[in-house]
């Protein structure tokens, strides 16, 4: 098995990740694409290109020059509120550019991973299996479940759809933080913050979800998997569990109810996933809360 993986957005959390995974595996001939003009992660024998994922023609020509066997797309838009006010933004993002990428990878036989989100579920009944209906309550969830059925169409057999939740861990110079670096730092810094306690959610540590995804291209599957934590907790819990495990003053997190937040979109209330379908045709095993954290103060001096 050798495969050419072009892995989209690989700037962000997850794309690190995969290159960290991916990179280490000479079966695997990586490029990556970012927006940067360089990549904000170093090491590893994989190439880079500055890449918008919204200009067709330019995806379409590093797709003809690279020739890959599988596109990862992780480039998205995804906080809520910015992409329920930008919403043009947002569509083209998580929407039209993935209608490009599916033509492309239908055209060339290419095999196309997406992945997606919780947010494409309304939170009134999860944690949720990969065959529960899609009911979006705020304008990302429904840019990220059109783009889900835009990538249906790279062709029978070509296409999976990973959906994810409340992505966490560590990498280098990211732009945007995640709920672990944020509950860190605030309470390094003794700072008390307020957590809501009323929104369930299966936390996925990156490595883990990183991990997901290159078995799903190893045993070439196809079709929708749910790729997340196992653990059902709500998000109050698991910052109490971040306090605990970096040995942290717990004392400064408060619980509080969604309805205190004045935030511009919706949030579903009780995602998370049923990642059954995962376990069984993949092997997927994801860490713990608790082991992730504990495998994360290790990366921290890295990081």
């Amino acid at each position: 098995m050798y495969r050419r993986i072009l892995i989209t957005g690989a700037n962000g959390l997850l794309g690190q990740h995969l290159v960290r995974v991916m990179g280490s595996m000479p079966e695997y001939d990586l490029l990556t694409t970012g927006q940067d003009e360089s990549p904000r992660f170093s090491g590893g024998s994989c190439g880079y290109t500055r890449l918008d994922i919204t200009d067709n023609d330019s995806v379409a020509r590093l797709i003809d020059d690279f020739a890959p066997d599988v596109i990862i797309n992780c480039a998205a838009l995804t906080n809520v509120d910015q992409c329920e006010v930008n919403r043009e933004a947002c569509w083209n993002v998580n929407a039209v550019a993935v209608e490009h990428l599916a033509k492309c990878c239908l055209a060339k036989g290419i095999r196309l991973i997406q992945v997606s989100t919780d947010f494409v579920f309304d939170g009134a009944s999860g944690p949720y299996k990969e065959s529960a209906r899609p009911n979006p309550i705020n304008y990302y969830g429904r840019s990220k479940l059109a783009g889900e059925n835009y990538a249906r169409g790279a062709g029978t057999e070509k296409w999976a759809i990973v959906r994810t939740v409340l992505v966490y861990g560590a990498a280098e110079n990211l732009s945007r933080s995640n709920f672990f670096l944020w509950v860190r730092d605030q309470l390094m810094a003794g700072k008390p913050i307020r957590v809501v306690n009323d929104q369930w959610r299966t936390p996925t540590y990156a490595l883990d979800l990183a991990n997901g995804i290159e078995q799903i291209i190893r045993y070439g599957r196809h079709g929708v998997f749910h790729v997340s934590g196992r653990e059902y907790l709500t998000v109050h819990d698991f910052a109490c569990q971040i306090a605990e495990a970096l040995d942290l003053d717990r004392s400064l997190i408060s619980a509080t109810d969604s309805q205190t937040f004045k935030q511009t979109a919706a949030r579903p209330a009780k995602t998370g996933f049923i990642i059954l379908k995962a376990e069984t045709e993949l092997g997927y095993a994801p860490h713990s809360s608790s082991k992730a954290v504990e495998d994360l103060m290790h990366q921290l001096g890295n990081v």
